[in-house]
């Protein structure tokens, strides 16, 4: 799909890497230059240069030795600790050399590092403190059946790291680094920087050192591993002579009046383009923090450069990077604006949207997909999406179907294996899927009833759902052990081996649980107790249900959310028959989806917010997914739920604004180690 390429911020080199050796500060490793084989489409300049001349190898299954010695899920930077997981493994049962790995999502959250595009799954390019155009960083890297580990074992020890496993935490101590500088000037542009007409901060360092962003609200705070010189910091002090840092080098200084960075007020923002922006800095021994205030709609962009070494701090409406990666076979990963165009007001208005999808091939041998929820024990229960994801131990996930926030309950269809945790309602749009990689958009119900004495067929309302309705629902086991009322005055018919064993009035709501058996159901009678005389004690029933249309009976993996967005590359969207809220069909807002491309690959969407304003319409994301080449597509659960999540990160949103959700689609391996 055509995108725009953004330019990338480039002045000289900072890590020449060449055929024979890479110098990194003081050290120089040998190194050598090898040609990737990749698809015609992707053709590079010249062929990459791999950082490791021990580059990890494919371990088969049968293999006499434990692959992987160790594993944790933390990294601790300098003490300060960061959930992010590593793994240490040997090469092979005759090399015993211990090679680490730190997931490749979580490196870029603890170094500050840039994904480039790949289409081999084993080499990954990086940009940090590198040339991304001819000499990029290139690290080996080793798929498990939830991470992509990048090998850092050779860049650290270039880079004088120490690297120290405890239980679960990798300690890694990095070599002192000083902030020598720091100031605001326009820099060159190449084809890969980010467009921008401000002023970006320039940071001059005397090493490559990791650094964060952290946006909360206003406030953008980039925390660099480097000290900074006392007479830094003086410069940064407001006019009233009060510090406006944390130091301990002096506990009060004076103001000087040839600043290069003017002080910053409190409540001050980053002003008009192409004039300084004023910034704070706080600094520890070996920390040093810069905050600033930004104007609503712009977003902080942070990238390295070379020669010296330095970090580059912009603000911009604009600032995710196109990319374009073969995680794992069958598991790409991408991101880019796409720009529709909307004439409904007479006026042809264009808006650019950050989109971040993943691309699946459901018939990729060793990949599967499977609907997950937040506890693997009960339908009751909402988390983040990450944390479910690892719990399920999914190496990619995204956020599904609707739930009621209050009760904690599923709206909607969930199908599992062949088995319904949650019937689908008011025929909503539903995507379902086989394990022969096909796969059905479309409007779903349930026909479904309790056959009882004398062969009445009696019609149940819903199967473990949130959704409450006059009439005859049926929990089961995977809504919990127990059941208790959602409504006052249930009737609750309990059924074991096909029979119905006992038969009790509920009360009020929130109550009483009641037991669910273990080898049948509850029938929860609601707003007609006259069905309860249906089910004596003794009686035979059983329960029978057929999706409607029949076809949806092919799949055993089923989750409902809508509505319907695409089918056959047009535009379908009726919320409204589908029985949404007008205020939800009326609103703009981040937004999640999954459509069925050609050839049956699936797309996992997210999209953000609009280039200064808010997310898209329902009939904006359908415009995209059809400009992105989608044959059918399903609007997913949106707004604050809206969460992609691969390799142990967020791809779309920091974890911490990301509400918690019901239920999701993960996403698994079994790759050939």
């Amino acid at each position: 799909m055509p995108g725009r390429k953004h330019p990338f911020y480039l002045t000289l080199s900072i890590i020449p890497i060449v055929t024979t050796s890479l110098w990194l500060g003081q050290n120089a490793i040998a190194s050598f230059s090898t040609s990737i084989a990749i698809p015609q489409q992707l053709v590079p300049a010249k062929p990459m240069t791999v950082l490791s001349q021990q580059l990890p190898v494919s371990i088969p299954n049968d293999s006499p030795f434990q692959r992987n010695l160790t594993e944790g899920n933390q990294i601790a930077v300098n003490g300060r600790i960061l959930p992010v997981a590593w793994s240490q493994r040997q090469l092979s049962a005759r090399d015993k050399s211990i090679r680490t790995g730190i997931s490749d999502t979580g490196l870029t959250r603890i170094m500050g590092a840039e994904l480039l595009g790949t289409w081999n799954p084993t080499r990954q390019p990086l940009q940090w403190f590198s040339q991304p155009q001819t000499e990029p960083l290139i690290l080996a890297t080793w798929l498990t059946d939830r991470y992509r580990y990048l090998d850092i074992t050779d860049l650290a020890t270039a880079m004088g790291w120490q690297l120290q496993a405890d239980g679960t935490t990798l300690q890694i101590n990095l070599p002192p680094a000083n902030l020598q500088d720091i100031r605001q000037e326009q820099l060159l542009s190449a084809q890969n920087s980010p467009a921008s007409s401000n002023l970006p901060i320039v940071v001059d360092l005397d090493r490559p050192t990791p650094w964060q962003v952290i946006q909360e609200g206003n406030v953008v705070k980039v925390t660099i591993d480097a000290a900074t010189d006392p007479g830094i910091l003086v410069r940064t002090v407001p006019a009233n002579g009060i510090p406006s840092i944390k130091s301990g080098v002096a506990d009060t200084v004076q103001t000087q009046p040839d600043l290069l960075i003017p002080p910053l007020p409190a409540a001050e923002l980053c002003p008009v383009p192409q004039t300084p922006c004023p910034i704070k800095l706080e600094s520890t021994a070996n920390q040093t923090t810069i905050r600033a205030n930004i104007p609503n709609g712009l977003r902080p962009r942070v990238w390295s450069l070379s020669n010296p070494y330095r970090l580059a701090i912009d603000f911009q409406p604009e600032t995710m990077v196109e990319r374009d990666i073969l995680w794992a076979p069958g598991l790409r990963y991408r991101q880019q604006y796409i720009e529709i165009k909307d004439s409904s007001s007479g006026k042809q208005v264009a808006s650019r949207f950050p989109v971040v999808w993943l691309e699946i091939n459901p018939r990729q041998p060793g990949l599967t997909l499977k609907p997950i929820w937040s506890n693997p024990d009960t339908l009751v229960g909402i988390a983040p999406l990450i944390q479910t994801a690892q719990q399920w131990q999914a190496a990619a996930a995204i956020n599904a179907g609707f739930f009621n926030r209050n009760t904690q309950l599923p709206l909607g269809a969930i199908r599992r294996d062949g088995r319904w945790l949650s019937s689908p309602i008011l025929n909503r749009g539903a995507i379902a899927w086989n394990d022969f990689g096909e796969v059905k958009i479309g409007h779903l119900s349930l026909d479904h009833a309790i056959i009882a004495s004398g062969g009445e067929r009696l019609p149940v309302t819903a199967v473990n759902s949130g959704y409450i309705q006059p009439g005859i629902a049926l929990h089961t086991r995977e809504w919990g052990t127990t059941y208790t009322p959602l409504s006052d005055n249930e009737t609750i018919v309990a059924i074991a081996n096909n029979q119905v064993v006992n038969q009790s009035p509920a009360g009020l709501a929130g109550q009483t649980p009641f037991t669910i058996p273990s080898d049948g159901y509850l029938l929860v009678i609601r707003a007609k107790p006259e069905l309860a005389d249906k089910f004596p004690i003794g009686t035979t029933v059983r329960y029978e249900s057929i999706p409607v249309p029949g076809e949806f009976v092919r799949y055993p993996q089923i989750l409902g959310a809508g509505p319907v967005l695409l089918q056959n590359r047009q535009i379908v969207l009726d919320a409204k028959a589908e029985q949404f809220r007008d205020s939800f069909i009326k609103e703009s807002a981040v937004r999640s989806a999954i459509a069925i491309a050609p050839s049956n690959t699936l797309l996992i969407v997210t999209v953000g917010n609009r280039t200064g304003g808010n997310g898209p319409s329902l009939s904006e994301i359908a415009q995209i997914l059809q400009q992105m080449g989608a044959v059918d597509a399903l609007n997913l659960d949106g707004g604050s739920s809206t969460s992609l999540y691969l390799g142990g990160q967020l791809l779309n949103r920091p974890p911490g604004t990301a509400a918690r959700v019901h239920n999701g689609i993960g996403i698994f391996l079994n790759p050939r180690l």
